[in-house]
């Protein structure tokens, strides 16, 4: 009677497939575990155990081994399992002392942990711990005191996201016979260049430049761009007031077909707002503005066109002098408008704050049935 070539039969999907072979393609992959995904790649195509040993040059058993560890634990079956090691010289006492440190205000004259100060610090001093080893726990804890995550403290403020959504209503649905138009200014952009010449890159080589550079002074800009073509008018400002605001709408009005009507999208600073520039509109009936709420300046799409021009242009940029910088932006706002497309708007504020309402209502509603929260009450 013939033998069965294993009683481990190995069935692959598509998906563990492809991680087996990932896993065996890849460089930074162990050796040991690249051979045990080729031992479950070759039994999957039905290869005895003896010929896989003798194609990768190992023992019978070490096929047998892994072939047995898939078909019983998969994938996370051909990682090494956890072993004793050394026993701990630092037990959870010392551990608690660490994790109690780092999330507790750092000492006065200091802003963050470091190692060295957690290691040298109150009942740890005496310990003889070293940095390293603080090091090592705080990896274990997955605890990381040298970095920040920042965040915007706002409350569901009804009149936040009514804006929002009149800034979008506009972009995604605009009125027939009306321009719409962004308007918004960079100011501070530096003119300057590096001190000796860079190097370009070659093969293996990223490029180099040098570190020092020549300050030539900032310029300011103010930008408009049509949505509905994508084409933008960006203008160097000397001032960031009422006066140059308004004298650059007249002349968007006066370069805009006076058949149509215009609405204007802008952030609330204090060019936009002051009340010369209110009168100013007010004198233009055709024009009619919608302001971005407070921090949602990224609704302004003039915003998205500052961010290429940062990373195309001002980013790497040398810039011999401010005249140099003006030119040079000037000259990329025509080359961006030769190829212009009109900019298309997907996010729709009304229907994420109906989906947060919905999202708060359903956890307020978890919290309310759990078993802590019944228990409280009763």
């Amino acid at each position: 009677m013939a033998r069965a070539v294993s009683r481990d039969v190995v069935i692959l999907g598509a998906r563990r497939k492809a991680g087996l072979e990932a896993i065996v393609r890849r460089p930074s992959s162990p050796q040991a575990l690249a051979r045990r995904a080729r031992i479950v790649l070759l039994a999957h195509a039905g290869w005895p155990n003896s010929r896989i040993a003798a194609g990768l040059g190992c023992t019978v058993n070490t096929v047998r081994t892994w072939r047995h560890r898939f078909v019983r634990g998969g994938m996370p079956a051909l990682r090494d399992r956890p072993r004793s090691g050394r026993p701990e010289v630092y037990g959870p006492g010392i551990r608690l002392a660490i994790a109690a440190a780092v999330t507790s205000v750092p000492p006065e004259g200091t802003s963050v942990w470091t190692h060295a100060l957690i290691a040298g610090w109150g009942q740890l001093a005496g310990t003889g711990i070293s940095v390293s080893e603080a090091g090592r726990i705080l990896a274990d804890l997955e605890l990381r005191p040298h970095r920040i995550r920042g965040w915007l403290k706002r409350r569901d403020d009804s009149q936040f996201w009514a804006q929002a959504a009149a800034v979008c209503d506009i972009y995604l649905r605009p009125p027939p016979g009306t321009v719409v138009i962004c308007i918004d200014e960079k100011t501070g952009i530096q003119a300057k260049y590096r001190k000796y010449p860079g190097r370009p890159a070659r093969r293996g080589r990223l490029a180099r430049r040098e570190f020092e550079y020549v300050r030539n002074g900032t310029v300011s800009i103010v930008a408009a761009l049509q949505v509905a073509t994508g084409q933008v008018v960006a203008e160097p400002i000397t001032r960031n007031d009422s006066v140059t605001f308004t004298g650059f709408l007249h002349r968007l009005d006066q370069c805009i077909d006076p058949r149509l009507k215009i609405h204007l999208v802008m952030d609330n600073g204090s060019s936009h707002t002051s009340g010369a520039t209110r009168a100013w509109i007010a004198a233009h009936p055709r024009i009619t503005v919608t302001c971005t709420p407070r921090h949602a300046s990224w609704l302004d799409m003039a915003e998205l066109w500052f961010g290429v021009l940062t990373r195309a242009l001002l980013r790497r940029g040398e810039f011999t002098s401010r005249d140099d910088l003006i030119d040079k932006i000037t000259g990329f706002a025509i080359r961006c408008n030769r190829t212009a497309r009109p900019w298309k708007w997907a996010y729709d504020a009304r229907a994420d704050h109906a989906g947060y309402i919905a999202r708060r209502a359903q956890h307020d509603s978890s919290a309310a049935t759990s078993p802590a929260t019944m228990a409280r009450a009763a």
